[in-house]
């Protein structure tokens, strides 16, 4: 009777561990099934100043990046109810020596010095690079907050992640702001798990409009990481993002350029991504993808002459989505970059985070039928020839798998 008792105990014992064990799991499972979502309300405070010249006759007016885009899609994506489907992430502060693996230390130095200065309205770390006094926590915030959403796919607590980030990043310099920049958080990102996790292969694709100089120049040399930049033909910078910039010394050919004409749209980004970036990234076979998701491409964009949808960013991101789910156990990161028309970012970023968590809301974009039917959308013959001289660029990139003794034929990892 008292061995019958124990047993009955050892197995009720049993079933609660086994109980406890299936729970544990299914929430790991569940959490490995999110997107992780961040954001944060110092983002918004960023200040880049205002736009101004009474000698040109510029009435002062609200600077283009200003918070409102980003601060609307932030509220659509939680009125729209995808804000409670999400993992919350919290961004913490980059830290000095992780700014220092992409930044000179002396420039993240003077950029807390001119921070720290509050006897100026603004400061200007580059080109076109202005923040107010404080900004250097600001930026060291978004840059922090980058390092956090891809500790958080890389760990496993979450299957991709999107940061709201601000201010931008993929036009920061080593040495110099440029472009709205100040720390060039996708950089930080990617060097992050390099150096951390000891990752072998990162691919980062942008598609803002404007070429990712920054994040080009940071890593053309290194053959662990893969650059692929759409971007509109020489608007900014000028004079970069050629087709012939394919990387430095043993990185050649693990960048890779397409600099579409102005006006283009929904033919030629889909060329681009067929023929180009997903190929490149099925050779390359990361272990990781960041995205540069700049959503001023759109044709309400005040800053650049292309015509996508919200349609073509929930797409690129969903291609996106399914090359990280063959390649790399669905580790993809999405950082927020530019985007300038405060009507119509939020339906562009929602679109790009429906297609990350998989989840489609009732919200419709209220103008898609208007520029979906616009003409010359299907892809044209100037924008082929940008394509085509694009695709030349996988040869370089076959040949740097080779050298580097990486089975480009073999399955995902």
């Amino acid at each position: 009777m008292l061995e019958s008792s124990r047993t009955s105990q050892f197995v009720k014992a049993l079933r609660r561990t086994t109980a406890r064990l299936v729970t544990r799991h299914t929430a790991m499972a569940t959490a490995q099934g999110q997107t992780g979502y961040l954001y944060h309300e110092t983002y918004f405070w960023h200040n880049a100043g205002h736009v101004q010249s009474f000698d040109k006759h510029i009435e002062a007016w609200r600077h283009w990046e200003n918070p409102e885009t980003k601060r609307r899609m932030h509220s659509l994506v939680a009125v729209s109810g995808l804000l409670d489907k999400v993992k919350h992430l919290k961004p913490r502060p980059a830290t000095e020596e992780e700014l220092a693996r992409v930044h000179c230390p002396a420039y993240i130095q003077r950029v807390f010095e001119m921070s720290a200065d509050d006897s100026k309205g603004y400061h200007t770390a580059g080109d076109v690079a202005t923040f107010a006094p404080g900004g250097y926590h600001i930026a060291a915030l978004a840059a922090g907050g980058a390092i956090v959403a891809t500790e958080a796919v890389l760990r496993g607590e979450v299957r991709n992640a999107y940061a709201l980030v601000r201010p931008p990043g993929h036009h920061a310099e080593r040495d110099k702001g440029m472009g709205f920049c100040i720390f060039n958080n996708v950089a930080v990102a990617a060097a992050h798990a390099l150096k951390v996790h000891g990752l072998r292969r990162v691919a980062v694709v942008d598609f803002d409009v404007h070429h990712g100089n920054g994040t080009q120049h940071m890593f053309e040399s290194d053959p662990r990481v893969l650059f692929i930049s759409l971007h509109q033909d020489s608007n900014y910078p000028l004079r970069s993002g050629y087709v012939t910039e394919t990387g430095v010394g043993p990185g050649e050919g693990t960048t890779i350029n397409v600099p579409l004409p102005p006006g283009s749209g929904s033919g030629a980004y889909k060329a681009a991504f067929t023929r180009v970036v997903l190929p490149a990234l099925e050779v390359f076979q990361p272990e990781l993808l960041l995205v540069s998701a700049g959503y001023d491409a759109s044709y309400m964009d005040n800053l650049a002459a292309m015509i996508l949808s919200s349609a073509d960013f929930g797409w690129m991101i969903s291609r996106l989505v399914e090359a990280a789910e063959a390649l790399c156990g669905g580790r993809l990161v999405a950082l927020h970059e530019g985007g300038y028309s405060e009507l119509y970012v939020p339906f562009c970023g929602l679109a790009a985070l429906e297609s990350m968590t998989g989840v489609k809301t009732e919200v419709q974009d209220p103008w898609l039928q208007e520029v979906a039917a616009w003409g010359y959308q299907e892809l044209q013959s100037h924008q082929e020839a940008v394509v085509t001289a694009a695709e030349k660029v996988l040869d370089k990139l076959r040949a740097v798998m080779a050298r580097e003794g990486t089975d480009v034929q073999g399955p995902g990892r």
